[in-house]
């Protein structure tokens, strides 16, 4: 923390907030921020904002109490911060995919949970239960790039199935076609009780006999 009095009869503090915190997300940098509002007396609230890769405090110079209080909240806050759960909103940001991605992705098991967090939506009575990340695994995929190669896997698999499902529709057209002869006339022998007309005579002037 780096502390200063303002020109203006202001006190004022700023706190860096490393990357590994943010993971380069606005939506998990304006999280951050609630977090650290969250803890502060409510009249200190206010006075918080994240910007530029700081955290930064001003207070009136006669709030000097408060703000020493105030800068002891936000000192424990920001020791732990690198280690605050990624919210789905926050993974969907950092890694530059879509809810229907990171929902797949969670299900097969590429996107590791860590747990699930239960929260009452504001002026609503249901709740909403949502999985959350380590934020170190969320760094992991993003450096390795890794849906870049979701995409292709996935991408491959939908091709392999269209593959497997043109097959199976051309073996089911081609098992129905061989039932039936051009003219829509069916062999003899599928039909019981029917014969082929002048077939006795055929035979009887020994045509199919060997020589």
């Amino acid at each position: 923390m780096s502390l200063r009095t303002a020109t203006c009869h202001l006190l004022a503090a700023s706190w860096p907030l490393p990357a590994s915190a943010t993971l380069g997300s606005w939506v998990r940098t304006k999280r951050i921020e609630r977090e650290v509002r969250a803890r502060l007396p409510m009249a200190a609230r206010k006075c918080v904002v994240v910007e530029a890769g700081h955290v930064v405090m001003q207070m009136q110079e006669s709030e000097r109490d408060q703000f020493k209080e105030a800068s002891a909240k936000i000192d424990q806050v920001l020791e732990r911060v690198e280690a605050l759960p990624v919210l789905p909103r926050e993974a969907e940001d950092i890694l530059s995919i879509s809810s229907r991605e990171r929902q797949k992705w969670l299900k097969d098991g590429r996107l590791k949970s860590i747990g699930t967090r239960t929260v009452k939506m504001r002026g609503r009575t249901r709740k909403v239960t949502f999985h959350v990340f380590d934020p170190r695994e969320i760094e992991d995929v993003l450096d390795r790039d890794l849906p870049t190669l979701w995409r292709e896997e996935d991408a491959l698999a939908v091709a392999e199935n269209r593959r497997r499902g043109a097959g199976k529709a051309a073996r089911t057209r081609s098992s129905g076609s061989a039932q039936v002869v051009p003219g829509g006339t069916k062999w003899a022998q599928d039909e019981p009780g029917n014969s082929l007309k002048g077939w006795d005579a055929f035979d009887k002037d020994g045509l199919l006999r060997d020589p």
